[in-house]
């Protein structure tokens, strides 16, 4: 293919693409880190996926080095870094299944809470009694959710 009077073939584009894809890649598990609100386990995910892509790139090398094809028709090769992706998504979705849990649990204690209150009415003007009992229904109802 010729573009702009240069010689490109497939190859060469697909990995200047993928070598220039790295960079919005790290700025967004950059901004994922500082938000501090990505479940540890879906970042570690995120994370690891930088593993697959360190594997792969020598990898690709040693097979064309040593068969003269590509990384994706030595199937041993290839198999062994896509396992690493696999790994990759078995973490994110795990991290994410946690984090819906633990809101679920949260939502489950403050929908306790609620209904807790409403059952002792207003909470008393000197706040004893009614907080303490709002805690142990709504503990309760975590500890309910967990089994």
């Amino acid at each position: 293919m010729i573009a702009w009077g240069t010689q490109i073939d497939g190859q060469s584009l697909a990995s200047q693409l993928f070598a220039a894809s790295l960079f919005p890649y790290l700025a967004f598990l950059f901004y994922l880190t500082r938000s501090g609100k990505a479940p540890k386990l879906m970042l570690g995910g995120f994370y690891f996926l930088l593993a697959f892509v360190g594997a792969t790139i020598p990898a690709g090398i040693y097979a064309k080095t040593h068969y003269g094809t590509s990384l994706a028709n030595v199937d041993w090769l290839h198999g062994s870094a896509e396992s690493l992706l696999t790994v990759t998504n078995l973490l994110i979705v795990l991290g994410l299944r946690q984090a819906i849990r633990e809101a679920e649990a949260k939502n489950a204690a403050a929908a306790a809470a609620a209904a807790a209150e409403e059952q002792l009415g207003t909470p008393s003007s000197n706040g004893t009694g009614a907080k303490a009992d709002i805690s142990v229904a709504a503990n309760a109802a975590s500890r309910s959710e967990g089994q």
